[in-house]
C-alpha cells in the first residue's frame, strides 16, 4: 500500500512539472505562429516537441487515475 502511495505522489510531481513545461511549450509554438512567416523553419520542430510533452502529460494522467482507480 505504502509503494502504491509513493508512486501516486512520484507520478503527481512528475505531472505537476510536466503541466509547467507544457504550458511554456504551448505559449512558444504561440508566439511562433504569431510571428509567422518569420521563423517558420522552426515550426514543426516547435510543434513536434509540444505534442510530445502534450502526449506524455495525458499518458502519466491515465496512469495515474488508473493508479487511484485501484486504490
Amino acid at each position: 500500500m505504502q509503494a502504491e502511495e509513493t508512486s501516486i505522489e512520484e507520478l503527481q510531481g512528475q505531472i505537476r512539472r510536466l503541466n509547467s513545461k507544457a504550458g511554456q511549450m504551448k505559449m512558444d509554438l504561440h508566439d511562433l505562429a504569431e510571428g509567422l512567416p518569420t521563423d517558420y523553419k522552426q515550426l514543426m520542430d516547435v510543434a513536434a516537441a509540444t505534442y510530445e510533452i502534450f502526449r506524455k502529460l495525458d499518458e502519466l494522467k491515465q496512469h495515474l487515475k488508473q493508479l487511484e482507480n485501484a486504490k
